[in-house]
């Protein structure tokens, strides 16, 4: 499987949407960087700034090929919480001399996810309510409402690049207000419409 994620997909306020549609910063993510059932972070070696950023992540249920606005949601069949870690010093040095997000997305752990939730569950996909605290403070909240490039959209443009398989994991962006530093020793929260799905401690 493979996980395709959008970067700089949110705005603060509806009031900031761009008009007309958006070509969105997609990048790609190993299955390696997925941390599964709460299980602790360990920080990568070679990065001493990894951030974090609460997103939606949607999985692909069937075999996804030029999808188009019509049909593009039923190739949707869950939806759950996800953080996108970003070593943002490797980042950083990477885009000096323009090179891909790869490493500073990459490394192992790097996409601490939660269970997936049937997206049947969740009758308006444009309007799912997502929140994110460190150490008992909430320091990010979102509502897909926000997306620059909505979920369709989404499957519409990467299916017109690239067949989506059965468990493909699409990342759908973090709201600007809140990312922060991860350090040792702290405890991240996520919650998906008020419910309690994701928890990482970080060594």
């Amino acid at each position: 499987m493979k996980i395709v994620a959008v970067g700089k997909n949110y705005v603060n306020e509806l009031s900031e949407m761009p008009s007309g549609k958006v070509v969105p910063i997609v990048f790609t993510k190993p299955d390696t960087t997925l941390l599964e059932n709460n299980e602790d972070l360990v920080l990568p070696s070679f990065s001493n700034d990894v951030w974090f950023e609460a997103e939606l992540a949607f999985r692909i249920g069937k075999t996804c090929k030029g999808a188009t606005e019509d049909n593009a949601l039923s190739f949707v069949d869950a939806v759950t919480l996800s953080n996108d870690l970003t070593a943002k010093d490797v980042l950083a040095s990477s885009r000096e001399t323009k090179g891909p997000w790869a490493l500073a997305k990459g490394f192992d752990g790097a996409t601490p996810i939660a269970p997936f939730y049937p997206i049947a569950d969740f009758p308006d996909v444009t309007n799912i309510n997502f929140s994110y605290e460190v150490n008992g403070v909430e320091v990010q909240k979102g509502n897909s409402s926000h997306m620059i490039t909505n979920l369709v959209d989404f499957v519409v443009y990467v299916s017109s690049v690239m067949t989506l398989n059965p468990g493909d994991i699409l990342l759908t962006g973090t709201p600007p207000k809140g990312v922060g530093k991860v350090n040792s020793g702290d405890v991240m929260i996520g919650y998906l419409e008020g419910k309690k799905v994701l928890e990482t401690k970080v060594k």
